[in-house]
């Protein structure tokens, strides 16, 4: 059997992994081996370990890299002590593959760690852009270490081609997180209230604020203009969740904290989980941020997203998704919109771009049919170009 590894640092991405994971592990040609990392040990971004366990997945290596500070340095040693780690983990589970998804700096640093290691790296999700996060240029770099990639539209195919991947190793699956609403079970409304100890009003919306890391703009005032202009929106229950660990985010955690404690109809969740996750999106009115859920996956629900600021710049993005600058009346007035009869008359002709139906199946799929052999280099792919 192929022992195919997959890591996962955060909440985020295990959402996205979890039935690709479940699909491997119940493969008869393929091995799953687990490894964990980031967010998922750390208390005060909801220690989402148990999330993985109640899947019914082992797992096989807890990397610990996760510093108590959220400053460059801080992080930049983080990413240090996860290369570490997964030096160690690799060389003592010795996978055929390592499944990466997104990019993420821990996520980075297993690549890092494969490509000394010659193991073959799959990644999923490339090809993307994020222009307000160092995330975009993270994740180019990840690509170029890659071996396979399973990409969510054709325009995210050609960029990676254009990077010099091998185009019949580039595979446009469509997005995972689409195709999970398949596997989803939702929650129903009552049922959810009385898990999250929350009553929903008459209108409601879900706001992640991941931070922004490029320098395009500061985070500081993303986050006070976000919450300005959310304290004007009266008669609206508001349910937050905490930014992943990166450069700001206690900042982040702390504004948000502030604002539950001056407003009841607020209230603030480390990690609500896939389930509790999806079936929110599903009961809410819409989502607010500039989390990238918001344009790959809420469309999905035809629900509105108002997306703020640069961090999701670049992105393919579906007709529900409202764009707005990181200045509070665009953001209240955004809202509003999004809120509005006019728009939400709208939604039932918004098409989803990372809707592909079998994602999770033609990944494992391919995982199946394939030999992976040690990594020994790879052609550059030229694109003639014409200027």
């Amino acid at each position: 059997m192929k022992k195919v590894c997959v890591v996962t640092g955060s909440r985020a991405e295990f959402g996205l992994l979890s039935n690709l994971m479940i699909e491997i592990k119940n493969s008869a040609l393929l091995e799953l081996q687990t490894i964990i990392t980031g967010s998922h040990l750390a208390l005060e971004y909801g220690f989402t370990l148990d999330e993985i366990m109640s899947h019914g997945l082992q797992i096989d290596k807890k990397v610990e890299m996760l510093l108590s500070s959220d400053t460059s340095v801080g992080i930049t040693k983080s990413a240090g002590l996860a290369l570490l780690g997964f030096a160690d983990a690799f060389e003592d589970l010795k996978p055929d593959a390592v499944v990466l998804l997104g990019d993420r700096y821990e996520i980075f640093s297993a690549a890092i760690a494969c490509l000394i290691a010659q193991i073959p790296v799959v990644h999923i999700h490339g090809g993307e852009l994020t222009e307000g996060a160092y995330d975009d240029t993270m994740r180019h770099c990840i690509t170029k270490i890659a071996d396979v990639h399973f990409v969510a539209t054709e325009e995210y195919k050609k960029r990676v081609v254009q990077l010099g991947e091998q185009p019949e190793m580039v595979i446009n699956v469509g997005g995972l997180g689409a195709d999970n609403l398949s596997f989803c079970k939702l929650i129903d409304k009552n049922q959810l209230e009385k898990d999250m100890d929350f009553k929903f009003l008459e209108r409601n919306i879900l706001v992640t604020i991941p931070p922004e890391t490029s320098g395009l703009e500061d985070t500081d005032s993303v986050v006070t203009a976000t919450m300005d202009a959310l304290s004007k929106t009266l008669n609206i229950g508001i349910i937050f969740t905490f930014p992943n660990a990166d450069v700001g985010s206690a900042f982040i955690i702390k504004e948000i904290e502030k604002f539950c404690k001056n407003n009841a109809n607020a209230k603030a969740f480390p990690s609500l989980g896939m389930e509790r996750y999806f079936s929110c999106i599903n009961v809410v009115d819409g989502v607010v941020g500039n989390s990238s859920s918001g344009l790959l996956e809420v469309p999905s629900f035809k629900k509105g997203t108002v997306n703020i600021g640069n961090r999701q710049k670049g992105r393919v993005a579906a007709s529900s998704v409202i764009h707005c600058n990181s200045r509070s009346d665009e953001i209240f007035a955004a809202v509003e919109y999004m809120l509005s009869e006019e728009f939400t008359l709208q939604l039932a002709e918004t098409f989803d771009p990372y809707d592909k139906p079998g994602t999770v199946k033609k990944i494992t799929g391919f995982l199946e049919r394939t030999t992976f052999s040690k990594k020994r280099g790879k052609n550059f792919f030229d694109v003639e170009f014409s200027f």
